[in-house]
Parts: C-alpha cells; sequence; structure tokens
C-alpha cells in the first residue's frame, strides 16, 4: 500500500516532504483554494459540523473515515492509485512500451489542455451549486451536497498536482487560473458549457449528478487508461469518490419520481403541482436539458482532438483493457451526419470517432438509469414513462449543433425548435415553479413534501441521523 501522510499540511501519498519546491509551491497555491472556497464554495453552513467522509488511504477498503468537520477545515489531499511497477502503455501507438512517468516532450501541449479542461469542471461545479444548502429537502441531502462539494474540490486538488509536479511555470500559471474562472461569468466563464448553466434547485441539481457527473465518470475512466501513469493513477482514486455523486444523482430523481408517482396514484386526474409535487413533464424537460448539455462534454462526433488523443495513448477508451484491440486503426464507425439538409449515415474512421465511442457507453449507462426511474411507474401501474431525448436534440457542440432536432431526432427547422422549446426544455414558468417550492427542511428525519425519503442513509446511519448540525 503507498504510505500516506494523513497529518502534513497538505495529506498526500505523494511523498511531497522530499520535494521541498513542488510542496512550497503547493502551499503556497493552498491560501488562495481557500480564499476561494470561502467565496464560492458552499453559501450555508460553512461553519457547522457536517458528517463527511475523508479519503485517508488509497486501500479499495477502509479508505475513508467519517466523521464531523466543518468545511473550511476538511483534509483536502493529493492521492494517486498505487503504483503497477511493470505497468505497460496497453492502447495507441506507443502500445507496449513502459507507462510515462514524466510528461514526454512532444505530448506537453495536449497532455496539460487534457488536465486543464479536467480540473476547470470540479470547481465549477461547487460554484453551481454554492446556494442549494439553503432549501435542502433533507439534513441528508444537505450532508449528500456538501460530501459532492468537498470531494469536487479535492479532485481540483489532484489536477493541481499534476500541473504543479509535471508543468512548471506554465503548469502554475494554469493552477491559479482554475481560481479566477467562474461558473457563468460572462467574461470569464468555465472552458465548458454544462458547467456556466444555472443549477438552482434541487431537482436540476440531481439531474446535474446523474447526468453531468456522469460524464465525468467516463472522460475519468477514459484517462485513467493512459500511458502518463500519474493521470491514469490519479484518475483512478478520484472514480472511487465519483461513485457517491452519481449515486446521488440517480437516486435523487429517483426518490422524486416515487413521490410523484406516489401523488398520481392517490389523487387520478390531479394536477401534479396543484398537490405541491413535481409533475413528469418538468422532470422530463429538466432530463432533456442536463442530459443534452452533458452529451456536448463528450466533443464533437467526428474529432481529430480524440484521434490525437488517443493515438498518443493518453486517453484511452472505456474499459479499454477489456477490448480485443487497441490500435482502433482500420476500422470505421457509421455517425449520422447532416448533408444538404438530410440526415446520412457517414464512414469514419475509428480514432475520429472515439467520442462517440465513449457516448455510447455513457448513454447505454444512463439508459439504465431511467429504466430504474420507470419501475417507480410501473410499481404504482401508471403508464406514464420517462425518455432520454435523441443525442441529436439541443446540441451546441458537434455534428448535431448547427441544426435542429426534435427530442425523438427528427431534423426540423429552427422556427419548429422555438415553438416547441417550453414544450421541451424548462420554462421560466416551470422555474419559478420548482423555486416556489423549494422550502428548506432541515428537521431531523424530515423529508420535503415533493420527494420520497431515502431507503438508507450514509456510513450505516439511519435517515434520522443528525448529518448537519445546524445548532
Amino acid at each position: 500500500m503507498a504510505d500516506v501522510d494523513r497529518f502534513s499540511r497538505i495529506p498526500n501519498n505523494v511523498h511531497l516532504n522530499d520535494d521541498k519546491r513542488l510542496q512550497r509551491a503547493l502551499e503556497a497555491w493552498q491560501p488562495a483554494y481557500l480564499e476561494w472556497w470561502k467565496e464560492m464554495g458552499p453559501a450555508m453552513a460553512q461553519e457547522k459540523d457536517v458528517y463527511l467522509r475523508t479519503a485517508t488511504s488509497v486501500d479499495a477498503d477502509g479508505w475513508a473515515h467519517f466523521d464531523y468537520v466543518k468545511m473550511p477545515e476538511y483534509r483536502w489531499g493529493i492521492f494517486l492509485a498505487e503504483q503497477a511497477g511493470d505497468r505497460k502503455i496497453h492502447f495507441g501507438d506507443n502500445i507496449g512500451q513502459p507507462v510515462f512517468n514524466e510528461v514526454p516532450g512532444e505530448y506537453r501541449n495536449i497532455l496539460r489542455r487534457i488536465i486543464v479542461t479536467q480540473a476547470d469542471t470540479e470547481p465549477a461545479s461547487v460554484e453551481q451549486q454554492r446556494r442549494l444548502a439553503f432549501t435542502a429537502p433533507s439534513l441528508l441531502d444537505m450532508r449528500n451536497l456538501f460530501q459532492v462539494n468537498v470531494e469536487e474540490g479535492r479532485h481540483l486538488w489532484a489536477m493541481v498536482y499534476l500541473l504543479h509536479a509535471f508543468f512548471g511555470k506554465d503548469g502554475r500559471e494554469e493552477a491559479d487560473e482554475l481560481l479566477r474562472r467562474r461558473s457563468g461569468d460572462p467574461d470569464k466563464p468555465r472552458i465548458l458549457g454544462a458547467f456556466n448553466q444555472p443549477c438552482n434547485d434541487w431537482i436540476s441539481f440531481y439531474a446535474f449528478t446523474m447526468f453531468t457527473d456522469r460524464d465525468g465518470k467516463y472522460q475519468l475512466a477514459s484517462l485513467a487508461e493512459s500511458g502518463f501513469d500519474p493521470l491514469a493513477r490519479t484518475c483512478r482514486f478520484m472514480l472511487t469518490e465519483e461513485a457517491h455523486h452519481l449515486s446521488v444523482g440517480e437516486t435523487g430523481l429517483m426518490r422524486v419520481v416515487r413521490r410523484t408517482a406516489e401523488l398520481m396514484k392517490a389523487n387520478p386526474g390531479k394536477d401534479v403541482r396543484s398537490l405541491g409535487g413535481v409533475d413528469l413533464a418538468t422532470i422530463q424537460r429538466v432530463i432533456n436539458f442536463w442530459y443534452t448539455y452533458s452529451l456536448d462534454l463528450f466533443g464533437g462526433e467526428i474529432s481529430s482532438n480524440s484521434a490525437d488523443f488517443f493515438a498518443a495513448s493518453l486517453k484511452g477508451r472505456y474499459q479499454e483493457e477489456r477490448r480485443d484491440e487497441h490500435t482502433a486503426m482500420n476500422q470505421v464507425k457509421i455517425v449520422p451526419v447532416v448533408e444538404n439538409g438530410r440526415l446520412t449515415n457517414k464512414e469514419v474512421p475509428l480514432r475520429n470517432a472515439l467520442n462517440e465511442v465513449l457516448r455510447d457507453d455513457y448513454v447505454e449507462d444512463c439508459e439504465r438509469a431511467v429504466r430504474r426511474w420507470n419501475h417507480e411507474l410501473e410499481k404504482l401501474g401508471l403508464e406514464e414513462r420517462l425518455v432520454l431525448p435523441s443525442r441529436r436534440f439541443h446540441r451546441h457542440q458537434g455534428e448535431y449543433a448547427r441544426n435542429c432536432f426534435d427530442p425523438t431526432g427528427n431534423l426540423i427547422t429552427p422556427a419548429e425548435f422555438e415553438a416547441n422549446r417550453a414544450k421541451w426544455l424548462p420554462s421560466e414558468a416551470d422555474m419559478a415553479y420548482l423555486r416556489s417550492i423549494m422550502q428548506p427542511v432541515h428537521g431531523i428525519g424530515q423529508i420535503a413534501h415533493w420527494t420520497s425519503a431515502p431507503a438508507r442513509g450514509v456510513d450505516s446511519k439511519p435517515f434520522d441521523f443528525e448529518y448537519v448540525r445546524l445548532g
């Protein structure tokens, strides 16, 4: 097991004490990080005791410790999964060679770009969610929000370590910029579109952690295959923490769907909004919004960048080691594109379609979650179902961004899209209604009317445990 220094100023298992220059640089960055956290972190309960898990090891078993922590005192650290001494590169043009433990000069720019783009998503989500605690539907939900926030902060630390350790002055400057950009800022926004969208209600938060954090799972998993071993090891451990974030979103939406189904069953024919619940049409529109923005995060369907990253053995496919062939050469993928105003299938060299390959795995995972939500409707004998829209709908990046499509993927005119926007995507009226029911429920063991209590708590604790000591 890699030794973990739990008690230094920056907990780590990368032997910071042996590299005083790097240690000083990271300790100099730390006050700026804490100032950012104070300004842009959760806007409530910063000084309250929150029942959080803190990484203390990189072991698969017993890697985290649960206890009450004040969030500004959270022990953000740098943790890499254990190093495999004989690991070889297993995909791309460098297949069979020893992994890179230093940055190859010819890959320096693209590798820095990969790391900065991933790093920028981590503080962005904290900024998007900073005011949600004020309207938390339960103490457990509030605690889960805070857990997601502090771990996104730790993931930022993980990427900043790579920038400082391997990219010199350029890396230090990039790390500083990560604290200067702001989600939604018109002058200095976050790099990726989904991370500049408002996330001001809990239905949106659940959808964000379900869909946008799930994109993070697939991006991290593809980087965990990287031939640059420090990045691969960093992402492998980040995935351990990321699983909780995805669960918060998937089970959060399932709890809302369950409550909506109960209201519909008990009050046939009545408008669920008149009962203080979230109607299925609104849930569907929120799904449409966050799912499609999250699809954008994979990049273009046809991409020279995806080919370059794979060729350089820096970013693999999801579960690359389980695939039969690892060069992605002399293969093609069929990608629907718009030509002359019509959808047509185009053969694309596989390396140029690897974003779409990763998106395929993501879509399949999302479909599984939707089936779980629909099971809640089915159990109560309701005929209504939730669906994922076509991956061509409401896109802002890639092949489909230049055209308009309906939720089933049919090509339509911009006028048709605008005429149906309020039917397909959240309207101002939808958001106003969601804000109106987001009344805080902060009593121990209590839950908001519009959702249902989870089946279990955290760390074997019951739902009516005091997850946040509000005083």
